[in-house]
């Protein structure tokens, strides 16, 4: 049966009802601001959603690849992060005025209409450029792949960190002979760190910051410990996503164990979180584009995945990746171009790893001069047990997911709400979203193709 016409009306829907008036405007970051009068014989037009530290050296990625192919003008144009990028992206694709080259995060592909609002890779022209499928980590990879054909090309994986101070560890003799934190393997075990480091740190700071008040990273948090947990969303039969397998018992678990850091006196809920670490907290839990900031206080810092306290290495993980946004002619030169310059970027990802992200693309891992990288060579390991959000259409960053059920997590963390309780509303809306039906398409999570 064939997908139903996508209209403006779905789209603005798909977006959760957000105005996008303003949005058709976008922030010339790029340097191509000349491409389109560019005598190049080729162009490629590429849409991003990379500001700060991240557009500064994608912006040098590509300027290194327009000095070398200089009959390939880039115009590159960086759009708001969030939901604002996605909606003018579909809009675009389903109007045939998309850009030959964009950016999502792998977890939104699945929910993006594959083969309406997205065109898939040629794999053969991509192996010309020097990227191939043995080049990646093979979960990495399936994730972008629907029905059988590969939609998004990974450039990184961005994950969850558990950042610590490696002056205050030794103080409380936290550090093992490398010079690393001691390893953890229990949630008893993590309790006494956190209580042997507050022993030592600084008067009115915390002992570790986790984003208390934050439904976004209260999200990835507890997908990070439910992974752990073995924890499963919904069947994987053929067809999938027709059953919610959500343990309420395990989502309990994760629950408390967040919970306690507040009860137990570990957290200041709603302080800054990345200040308080660079002042002298212990501990804190962000994101891995938080490198950079912690890099240029000058700080003697280490990171590592977060820990693995129910025994099973996992932490949340995403993925920016290129993709090729839907264009009715699709194909010759322009088409090439977009397939060169995505393979360009993610064989040439040492700029990008400065940055904190892990690139996707394997061999850079193995390089000396990757290897070299402090602290990203602590935590590369993260390649290898990714927790991730389900492979459905209402996942994905800034996704219907996490807008769901992020708050009622922070509700149980912040004590609003009791953890088992929480678990139950959490299973509930887990089955009202497999069965709603995707805006882009129409169509639910059974019904969409997420198969790899």
């Amino acid at each position: 049966m064939g997908r139903p016409d996508l209209n403006r009306r779905q789209l603005l829907a798909a977006a959760g009802g957000l105005a996008v008036a303003g949005s058709f405007g976008f922030a010339a970051l790029g340097t191509g601001a000349d491409a389109l009068a560019s005598d190049a014989d080729t162009r490629v037009r590429y849409w991003n959603l990379f500001s700060g530290g991240d557009g500064a050296n994608m912006i040098a990625m590509l300027d290194s690849f327009r000095k070398e192919h200089p009959d390939i003008a880039v115009k590159d144009s960086t759009l708001q992060w969030g939901n604002p990028f996605y909606t003018k992206l579909a809009m675009a694709a389903a109007g045939n005025r998309a850009p030959e080259l964009g950016v999502m995060h792998v977890g939104r592909v699945a929910g993006f209409s594959p083969g309406r609002l997205l065109d898939p890779w040629d794999e053969a022209l991509l192996a010309r450029y020097g990227v191939r499928k043995a080049d990646y980590n093979p979960a990495l990879w399936n994730r972008g792949v629907i029905d059988g054909k590969l939609y998004a090309l990974p450039l990184d994986i961005h994950v969850q960190l558990c950042f610590y101070r490696k002056d205050v560890l030794k103080k409380a003799d936290l550090l093992g002979d490398d010079g690393r934190m001691i390893p953890v393997g229990s949630t008893g075990e993590w309790f006494d760190v956190l209580k042997k480091a507050k022993q030592v740190q600084k008067k009115g700071l915390q002992t570790v910051g986790l984003w208390t008040n934050d439904q976004n990273f209260q999200w990835w948090f507890f997908v990070a410990f439910y992974t752990q947990l073995g924890g499963r969303w919904f069947d994987e039969g053929t067809p999938a996503n027709t059953e919610v397998l959500f343990d309420a018992d395990k989502a309990t678990q994760v629950l408390e164990f967040l919970r306690q850091h507040v009860t137990d006196g570990y957290v200041i809920p709603g302080a800054p979180t990345g200040e308080q670490f660079i002042n002298g907290a212990p501990f804190t839990w962000e994101g891995n584009w938080s490198v950079p900031v912690f890099s240029g206080a000058k700080l003697d810092y280490g990171a590592t995945p977060l820990p693995p306290v129910f025994g099973r290495p996992a932490t949340h993980a995403e993925s920016h990746a290129f993709v090729l946004p839907h264009q009715s002619g699709r194909g010759g030169a322009t088409n090439e171009a977009a397939h060169e310059l995505a393979a360009y970027v993610v064989t040439h990802a040492q700029q990008w790893a400065a940055g904190g992200h892990i690139p996707a693309y394997t061999p850079t891992l193995s390089t000396a001069a990757y290897q070299k990288l402090e602290p990203q060579n602590e935590y590369v390991s993260a390649m290898d047990h990714q927790a991730t959000e389900p492979k459905v259409w209402f996942a994905g960053s800034t996704g219907v997911l996490a807008q769901d059920l992020g708050p009622v997590v922070v509700s149980s963390t912040m004590g609003s709400a009791k953890p088992a309780a929480v678990a139950q509303r959490m299973k509930s809306r887990l089955t009202k979203l497999l069965a709603s039906k995707n805006p882009m398409d129409g169509r639910t999570a059974a019904q969409g193709g997420t198969a790899a």
